[in-house]
């Protein structure tokens, strides 16, 4: 319930060696490998806003603040979290709406607005934070500044709770855009998507998300203009004052007139579609298949997406551009499908997460990219130095650490 109770309770695991389990509301506790954790520290009681000045664009609040309750806030005053946290509970088979602020930073999860407005660690601008040794250290602040010195809160967010237990957190919010309109251009294949995609992002009329739909994943959308139309759907997001998004819409109509029919969703509709994009929603079926979250080069997606439909049935969509697939392997394979889909990025650079499997699967296989080893020297070097006894989220990203 308190800062000085977390530095309690990891002390104490860290004298006595005893592993911790780290979590906010729990709606993402299958994420990553199974933790070898005797006990777990819950953090949804540290909770509540301690800080929030919409004219400074900056909020403060305890890291198991509900995102909801920070959304409803923020609505408040026109403003919004823009890398657009996603809600991946249902994706687990836990309820909606459930996720924590400091569970999503700690993940450094980000929605389908990450291509422009950049990741969850990109509007951290500050934490509180006890570490392994049971220390309280305090990192960042209230303003984005040039500072000396390392940048513990880039270097906290997408540690999964590994390196430190968040307790508190300091995000920059902006102000939300008055008027929202997505472009669906109906009945694409991967490789006109992505041209398409490319296309309007490379324009200057300033798309804010991109994102590919197989028939077969369209019509699972909530979303009727989508899912009635039988088809593959491309959708442009287009976002800002009313005059300059009816005007960017229709620019952007003239310039991919010839793609194919096209629809246009406003405010609602488009908020529901692009959330079902970023939460994987099309995935959330209540089974342990597994369902990988695979990052590569844009111009790489048609390529990746055939190769795997060569090898294997699977589901998939694109996000960020054709930078995301979100993929779905249907039948069961001992490694979740690891060897086709990593083998199938090797060339490009790109990485693949296991966000979803069996808890055995996920305890064989790594779930996160296996680093070169220099870099998962490096990661060794750091997960020590905040966590010397390793007790926080034991074994989540890498085996053992």
């Amino acid at each position: 319930e308190s800062e000085e109770a977390v530095k309690e309770a990891v002390a104490e695991a860290a004298e006595a060696q005893t592993p911790l389990e780290i979590m906010g509301a729990g709606t993402r506790r299958d994420l990553g490998r199974p933790a070898g954790a005797d006990r777990a520290v819950t953090l949804s009681r540290l909770a509540g806003v301690t800080l929030y000045e919409p004219a400074e664009l900056v909020l403060t609040a305890g890291a198991g603040t509900p995102l909801s309750e920070i959304r409803e806030l923020l609505a408040g005053e026109n403003q919004q979290l823009a890398f657009e946290p996603p809600d991946w509970g249902p994706l687990f088979g836990a309820p909606a709406d459930q996720a924590t602020l400091g569970g999503v930073i700690a993940g450094n999860l980000s929605g389908p607005r990450r291509l422009r407005a950049g990741a969850a660690r990109d509007h951290l601008l500050g934490a509180r934070l006890v570490t392994g040794r049971g220390e309280i250290i305090k990192t960042g602040g209230r303003v984005v500044k040039n500072v000396t010195g390392y940048d513990l809160c880039k270097l906290l967010a997408g540690s999964y709770g590994t390196l430190a237990v968040l307790t508190e957190v300091t995000m920059k919010v902006l102000p939300a855009p008055p008027k929202t309109r997505t472009i669906l251009v109906m009945g694409q294949d991967a490789a006109a998507a992505q041209a398409t995609m490319t296309n309007a992002l490379n324009s200057p009329h300033e798309v804010s998300a991109a994102a590919w739909l197989p028939e077969l994943i369209a019509v699972r959308s909530g979303v009727g203009y989508v899912s009635k139309a039988r088809s593959a759907v491309t959708a442009l997001r287009i976002e800002g004052p009313a005059p300059s998004t009816e005007a960017r819409c229709d620019a952007l109509r003239d310039l991919l007139s010839g793609s194919g029919d096209m629809e246009e969703l406003h405010y609602h509709n488009s908020s529901a579609l692009w959330g079902e994009v970023g939460s994987a929603s099309y995935f959330a079926d209540g089974t342990e298949k597994p369902v990988w979250r695979v990052s590569l080069p844009p111009a790489d997606m048609t390529r990746f997406m055939t190769d795997i439909a060569n090898n294997c049935p699977a589901e998939a969509y694109a996000d960020w551009g054709g930078g995301l697939v979100w993929l779905r392997v249907i039948p069961d394979l001992d490694d979740a499908g690891a060897g086709m889909i990593r083998a199938a990025i090797a060339s490009c650079g790109g990485h693949a997460t296991l966000v979803r499997a069996d808890p055995e699967v996920r305890s064989r296989i790594p779930v996160f990219q296996p680093q070169p080893p220099e870099l998962a020297a490096l990661s060794a070097r750091v997960k020590h130095g905040f966590d010397p006894r390793h007790i926080l989220n034991r074994g989540r990203m890498v085996e053992g650490v």
